[in-house]
């Protein structure tokens, strides 16, 4: 992809530009919308199962695309209606990304990916590696030094969105999943409230070409999915998924 991986740019590895803060809050939008579409595909939901900024590309115009699809788990048709989470018997993903009861418990299910989104939206906030992360933008809260929390390359944080972009990411990544939100209902609408307050804020070139959205296989761009399906036309009752939105 054309500007690499979002770890890298938000590392701002081979001395790359920093992202500013309206492109993060679109990107963790699109991030969102990308996840919920593997999680209601049907008849079988997909746990990406290693989700972090390794795995998000970024083309041209900074719309982020989901990548490495190769470790996802399909939910059984069977099982997604009746349970929220299921055994698996190998462990897959990456540590500090992977959620705490699916490491102790082999349980897996589509909040286990929630876990993992919580921990990138913190880091892109804070450009901070993800190990302890979420303790210490808690602790920072506490202390009332968020701010100091804040990636210092960005100067004109929104202090008080940020705040609520963390508060929505420390509850991704509460340790019991029966704590962490509903991705549809509580998670991506916050983050596509946020988007629209970024994309006000946004000048011309940081849109993007006509500041278009993406579809749904931009977003969600990997080999992977045609072995699974994914990339053949959906029925009219089907849910179409763009960067951001959806829509039945």
């Amino acid at each position: 992809m054309a500007k690499g991986s979002l770890e890298d740019r938000l590392f701002q590895r081979g001395n790359t530009p920093v992202i500013p803060w309206q492109l993060r809050f679109r990107i963790a939008a699109e991030i969102g919308t990308g996840l919920l579409f593997l999680h209601q595909t049907k008849p079988e939901p997909v746990v990406h199962r290693d989700l972090k900024p390794g795995n998000i590309l970024l083309d041209h115009n900074y719309v982020s695309k989901i990548s490495d699809v190769g470790l996802a788990r399909l939910v059984p048709a069977s099982v997604a209606n009746c349970v929220s989470q299921y055994r698996v018997t190998s462990m897959a993903g990456t540590f500090c990304y992977i959620d705490p009861e699916y490491q102790t418990t082999g349980m897996l299910g589509t909040k286990s990916d929630i876990f993992s989104l919580g921990v990138l939206l913190l880091q892109l906030i804070t450009a901070r590696p993800p190990m302890g992360l979420a303790h210490l933008v808690e602790e920072a809260i506490e202390n009332g030094t968020f701010t100091e929390m804040l990636d210092p390359a960005v100067s004109d944080w929104p202090v008080e969105e940020a705040f609520k972009f963390a508060k929505l990411a420390l509850q991704c990544t509460e340790m019991r999943r029966k704590d962490r939100p509903d991705l549809a209902k509580v998670v991506l609408p916050e983050l596509n409230r946020l988007r629209e307050i970024a994309e006000d804020c946004m000048n011309p070139f940081m849109l993007g070409v006509n500041g278009a959205l993406s579809p749904i296989h931009d977003v969600m761009s990997d080999r992977h999915l045609s072995e699974y399906g994914y990339d053949s036309p959906r029925s009219p009752s089907s849910t179409s998924s763009y960067a951001g939105r959806s829509y039945r």
